[in-house]
């Protein structure tokens, strides 16, 4: 099994070096590819299917191979639907896994799992952009020393502090408060620490991340009067969403603000949501 080995900064795409396949078998939001002998991708890069669909619709959908099959073919999963997909279509292999973009511009917008705007706001400056595949980080590049990080939720820290560079787990039925944490969480980060957060919705009602969006906006957390003062980035892969999305989506939300930690702006905290009342919180650890 070849694995992707993206470890190197903000890069862009390499499709101008691209070896194109074709489309052998559509299985929902599986696809089988076939790519010529010796050209094939690695485990987590992206591929791209561009065309038009029966009735003349332009087609766009990217991919990310999970397993390779033998016989040149390899096996990918959509991030979108593939309604108008056919087989013999060119597919291109982009050399890279999913690329997002990174740092100050993200904060105040919404992205999909592909790192595109959802928010009908404009576009959002691409030239820093990070793979969502990347290599862990070394042992010396890690601190050691446990500290508590204060959330200003008093019952939180007394009974239940959260350490610092750690993860989180909220556990709770329907309705018993977990985006209110949540949106105090986000609330005393900003203000407390300085710091910025990002709001993963993975399997999401539609309802819930429209309602959490207005929210930010009527707190202040979103300046909609100057969008780069706002202090939180979300990333949505609702549950209308195919399931590559849903799969894909958290690790998109884990690199947004990753340029930000080290720098005066403050600490930069990752939450992330998910499905089945889950809400794993990743705190980043101080600079």
């Amino acid at each position: 099994m070849r694995i992707n080995p993206t470890t190197s900064g903000p890069g862009g795409s390499a499709v101008d070096k691209a070896t194109p396949g074709r489309i052998a078998q559509i299985i929902g939001p599986v696809l089988d590819v076939a790519f010529p002998p010796g050209k094939m991708p690695n485990i987590y890069n992206a591929l791209l299917v561009k065309g038009q669909d029966p009735a003349g619709q332009e087609i766009n959908v990217t991919c990310e191979v999970q397993q390779l099959l033998g016989n040149n073919r390899v096996r990918a999963v959509a991030m979108s639907a593939t309604d108008g997909l056919m087989r013999g279509m060119e597919v291109i292999d982009t050399g890279t896994a999913l690329s997002v973009p990174v740092g100050g511009a993200t904060l105040g917008r919404i992205f999909n799992v592909l790192g595109e705007p959802i928010d009908n706001l404009g576009p959002v400056d691409t030239c820093t952009t990070s793979p969502i595949h990347r290599a862990a980080p070394a042992f010396i590049q890690l601190d050691t020393k446990l500290s508590i990080f204060e959330t200003g939720i008093k019952v939180v820290d007394l009974l239940a502090p959260y350490r610092r560079g750690g993860k989180i787990g909220l556990f709770g039925g329907a309705g018993v408060g977990k985006p209110v944490l949540i949106m105090e969480l986000i609330n005393n980060i900003a203000k407390a620490h300085g710091g910025v957060s990002v709001f993963g919705g993975v399997g999401e009602r539609t309802r819930e991340g429209n309602d959490l969006y207005m929210e930010m906006k009527e707190s202040g957390v979103i300046n909609e009067d100057n969008i780069a003062e706002s202090k939180v980035a979300l990333v949505y892969g609702q549950m209308n969403e195919p399931p590559g999305a849903r799969m894909r989506v958290g690790l998109t939300a884990r690199y947004p603000l990753k340029p930000l930690l080290g720098k005066p702006r403050g600490e930069a905290v990752a939450l992330i949501r998910q499905l089945e009342a889950k809400e794993p919180i990743f705190l980043a650890p101080e600079p």
